[in-house]
């Protein structure tokens, strides 16, 4: 089910090969998830898409209303995520994990890649209640591939470890991350990275094992607003398991963001593998120093 999305979310594939199973519900996101939940009243597991903004902030009471409160197996998957889009504030979903995260009985997922991508789509299909997932648009690349990765609901997966420094990312991040550890090694700071694919619920005790470490910064990097994602949800997590490490948080600035090229946008507010590294490395360095 799309809302006047087919073409610029690849829908039109599915619908080509599916058309009896494929719905255009029009320019109408508060009509296509009310509708989603009249179709998952009735047996089907639809899956409802469009960008993040539209469903999060225009259809955000319908949600709670006719889904999450019921409970239906709806999945909510959406194209945009975060800063994904130069069109600025309009169309860039900075907030909207801290919406879905507060949001009763509903899962939350942020993929990294194709691979992780094509393994969760069946896995939240037999999902028994509503799962939110974001969606990077157009050729994604493939990243876990190279680490022997199984996708698992609600199972963070350390990808690579490392002895100063402890990143914890999740969706677009984790390939930054990825990316951002060669950096770090030149630098002479060694770095692992846990994969957190799913928000809601959150893998408290694998991030409690692995930011218990002595001598180790976390890190937390998101695609996503500094409020109400999973950086805050880290940090309570360690709070109330007395797990006090050096933290720090790469995310979005708290404030609408400005529209123009995406990698001007993401080396402005700091997303970007380099500018990542260089954030690491500033306070790596000092923690380090301070450790020994």
């Amino acid at each position: 089910m799309t809302a006047d999305l087919a073409k610029y979310t690849d829908l039109h594939i599915f619908a080509k090969a599916h058309p009896e199973r494929f719905y255009q519900m029009g320019m109408a996101e508060q009509l296509l998830l009310a509708a989603a939940a009249g179709m998952a009243h009735e047996g089907f597991v639809p899956f409802a898409t469009t960008y993040a903004v539209f469903a999060t902030r225009r259809a955000y009471d319908f949600m709670h209303q006719a889904i999450s409160e019921e409970g239906l197996p709806v999945k909510i998957v959406v194209a945009l995520p975060g800063l994904t889009t130069g069109y600025g504030p309009s169309h860039q979903a900075a907030e909207d994990l801290a919406l879905m995260r507060a949001m009763p009985g509903m899962t939350v997922l942020d993929p990294c890649d194709a691979l992780e991508i094509e393994q969760a789509v069946p896995i939240i299909a037999a999902h028994a209640g509503p799962v939110y997932m974001r969606l990077l648009r157009g050729q994604v690349p493939l990243v876990l591939d190279e680490y022997d990765y199984q996708f698992e609901l609600g199972k963070a997966k350390l990808l690579r470890d490392g002895a100063d420094v402890l990143i914890i990312s999740t969706g677009l991040m984790t390939m930054r991350a990825l990316e951002a550890i060669d950096w770090l090694k030149s630098d002479g700071i060694d770095a692992a990275v846990l994969h957190v694919s799913t928000l809601k619920p959150l893998d408290e005790q694998t991030i409690v094992n692995e930011a218990s470490r002595q001598g180790r910064m976390v890190v937390v990097a998101e695609n996503h607003s500094t409020i109400g994602g999973l950086g805050e949800a880290v940090a309570a997590v360690l709070l109330r398991s007395g797990v006090t490490p050096a933290f720090r948080q790469i995310a979005l600035p708290d404030e609408f963001l400005d529209a123009g090229a995406l990698p001007t946008l993401h080396e402005r507010y700091g997303i970007s593998a380099e500018a990542m590294a260089r954030s690491i490395t500033t306070c790596g360095l000092t923690v380090i120093a301070a450790a020994t």
